[in-house]
Protein backbone atom coordinates (compact mmCIF):
# COMPACT_ATOMS: atom_id res chain seq x y z
CA UNK A 1 0.00 0.00 0.00
CA UNK A 2 1.47 3.22 -1.18
CA UNK A 3 2.08 6.06 1.56
CA UNK A 4 -0.78 7.94 -0.66
CA UNK A 5 -3.88 5.80 0.71
CA UNK A 6 -2.67 5.42 3.65
CA UNK A 7 -3.02 8.94 4.76
CA UNK A 8 -6.64 9.40 2.90
CA UNK A 9 -9.52 10.37 5.20
CA UNK A 10 -12.99 8.82 5.13
CA UNK A 11 -15.61 11.58 5.62
CA UNK A 12 -18.65 10.12 7.86
CA UNK A 13 -21.49 11.99 7.64
CA UNK A 14 -22.59 12.35 11.37
CA UNK A 15 -26.42 11.89 12.10
CA UNK A 16 -28.36 11.59 15.70
CA UNK A 17 -27.79 7.82 15.14
CA UNK A 18 -24.06 7.41 15.29
CA UNK A 19 -23.53 11.23 16.73
CA UNK A 20 -22.77 9.98 20.61
CA UNK A 21 -20.33 7.93 19.29
CA UNK A 22 -17.98 10.62 17.99
CA UNK A 23 -18.70 12.53 21.07
CA UNK A 24 -15.84 12.75 23.51
CA UNK A 25 -15.95 12.48 26.97
CA UNK A 26 -19.82 11.82 26.56
CA UNK A 27 -20.36 15.09 27.57
CA UNK A 28 -24.36 14.66 28.40
CA UNK A 29 -23.23 12.06 30.80
CA UNK A 30 -20.76 14.50 32.58
CA UNK A 31 -22.73 16.61 35.01
CA UNK A 32 -26.31 17.60 36.14
CA UNK A 33 -28.58 20.56 36.31
CA UNK A 34 -30.81 21.48 38.02
CA UNK A 35 -32.84 24.94 37.85
CA UNK A 36 -33.04 26.75 40.82
CA UNK A 37 -35.06 29.99 41.70
CA UNK A 38 -33.91 33.58 41.02
CA UNK A 39 -31.25 34.89 43.26
CA UNK A 40 -32.35 38.62 44.47
CA UNK A 41 -31.36 39.02 48.13
CA UNK A 42 -28.06 38.87 49.52
CA UNK A 43 -29.57 36.24 51.28
CA UNK A 44 -29.97 33.95 48.40
CA UNK A 45 -26.88 34.74 46.80
CA UNK A 46 -24.80 33.85 50.02
CA UNK A 47 -26.99 30.42 50.16
CA UNK A 48 -25.74 30.24 46.32
CA UNK A 49 -21.95 31.21 47.58
CA UNK A 50 -22.20 27.82 49.62
CA UNK A 51 -22.84 25.81 46.89
CA UNK A 52 -20.04 27.11 45.16
CA UNK A 53 -17.78 26.28 47.87
CA UNK A 54 -18.41 22.58 47.39
CA UNK A 55 -16.23 20.59 44.45
CA UNK A 56 -17.56 20.33 41.24
CA UNK A 57 -20.44 22.80 41.85
CA UNK A 58 -21.36 26.09 39.53
CA UNK A 59 -23.73 27.86 38.95
CA UNK A 60 -25.15 29.43 35.36
CA UNK A 61 -27.86 31.94 34.05
CA UNK A 62 -29.52 31.58 30.29
CA UNK A 63 -32.23 32.21 28.46
CA UNK A 64 -34.37 29.35 30.92
CA UNK A 65 -32.99 31.19 34.28
CA UNK A 66 -30.67 30.16 36.80
CA UNK A 67 -28.99 26.61 37.13
CA UNK A 68 -26.89 24.57 39.69
CA UNK A 69 -24.53 22.71 37.49
CA UNK A 70 -22.84 19.97 38.94
CA UNK A 71 -19.71 18.36 36.83
CA UNK A 72 -20.10 14.74 37.79
CA UNK A 73 -19.72 11.79 35.61
CA UNK A 74 -22.50 9.47 35.36
CA UNK A 75 -21.74 6.04 37.34
CA UNK A 76 -23.60 3.99 34.47
CA UNK A 77 -20.95 5.56 31.78
CA UNK A 78 -19.17 2.95 30.25
CA UNK A 79 -15.80 3.38 29.59
CA UNK A 80 -16.48 3.48 25.71
CA UNK A 81 -18.79 6.05 26.30
CA UNK A 82 -22.03 3.49 25.83
CA UNK A 83 -24.54 3.45 28.53
CA UNK A 84 -24.37 0.07 30.59
CA UNK A 85 -28.32 0.84 31.86
CA UNK A 86 -29.15 1.73 27.99
CA UNK A 87 -32.44 -0.73 28.06
CA UNK A 88 -33.52 0.46 32.13
CA UNK A 89 -31.98 3.89 31.64
CA UNK A 90 -34.30 7.10 33.48
CA UNK A 91 -37.30 8.61 31.42
CA UNK A 92 -34.81 11.87 31.69
CA UNK A 93 -32.21 9.93 29.67
CA UNK A 94 -34.24 8.67 27.35
CA UNK A 95 -35.77 11.97 26.52
CA UNK A 96 -32.88 13.68 25.84
CA UNK A 97 -32.70 14.59 22.26
CA UNK A 98 -29.11 14.51 20.55
CA UNK A 99 -30.33 16.76 17.31
CA UNK A 100 -28.63 19.60 18.54
CA UNK A 101 -26.07 18.95 22.10
CA UNK A 102 -22.90 19.83 23.50
CA UNK A 103 -21.71 18.05 20.22
CA UNK A 104 -22.52 20.62 17.99
CA UNK A 105 -22.08 23.69 20.37
CA UNK A 106 -21.09 23.97 23.97
CA UNK A 107 -23.61 25.04 26.36
CA UNK A 108 -21.09 27.81 27.51
CA UNK A 109 -21.86 29.50 24.14
CA UNK A 110 -25.73 30.19 26.18
CA UNK A 111 -24.94 31.55 29.29
CA UNK A 112 -25.46 35.13 30.21
CA UNK A 113 -24.04 34.82 33.58
CA UNK A 114 -21.35 31.61 34.54
CA UNK A 115 -20.07 31.01 38.19
CA UNK A 116 -17.46 28.69 37.45
CA UNK A 117 -15.93 28.98 41.31
CA UNK A 118 -16.62 31.05 45.05
CA UNK A 119 -14.41 33.43 43.94
CA UNK A 120 -15.90 34.33 40.54
CA UNK A 121 -19.25 34.43 42.28
CA UNK A 122 -18.16 36.03 45.26
CA UNK A 123 -16.81 38.99 42.84
CA UNK A 124 -19.84 39.59 41.49
CA UNK A 125 -21.51 39.67 44.69
CA UNK A 126 -19.61 41.94 45.67
CA UNK A 127 -20.22 44.18 42.59
CA UNK A 128 -23.79 43.94 42.81
CA UNK A 129 -24.32 44.38 46.00
CA UNK A 130 -22.06 47.24 47.41
CA UNK A 131 -23.34 46.59 51.11
CA UNK A 132 -21.85 43.26 50.44
CA UNK A 133 -18.62 42.62 52.66
CA UNK A 134 -21.00 44.25 55.25
CA UNK A 135 -23.83 41.49 55.30
CA UNK A 136 -23.47 40.13 58.35
CA UNK A 137 -24.25 43.11 60.45
CA UNK A 138 -27.80 43.96 61.72
CA UNK A 139 -30.15 44.41 59.19
CA UNK A 140 -27.96 44.12 56.09
CA UNK A 141 -29.28 40.93 54.80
Amino acid sequence: MSTQNRNLKVKVEITPENKCSFCEGSKCCAYITQQIDTPRSMRDFDHLLWQTAHQHVQIYKDDDGWFLLVNVTCKHLLPDGGCGIYHSRPIVCREHSNDYCEYDAPAEEGFELFFDSYETLLDYCRKRFKSWDRRFEKNAV
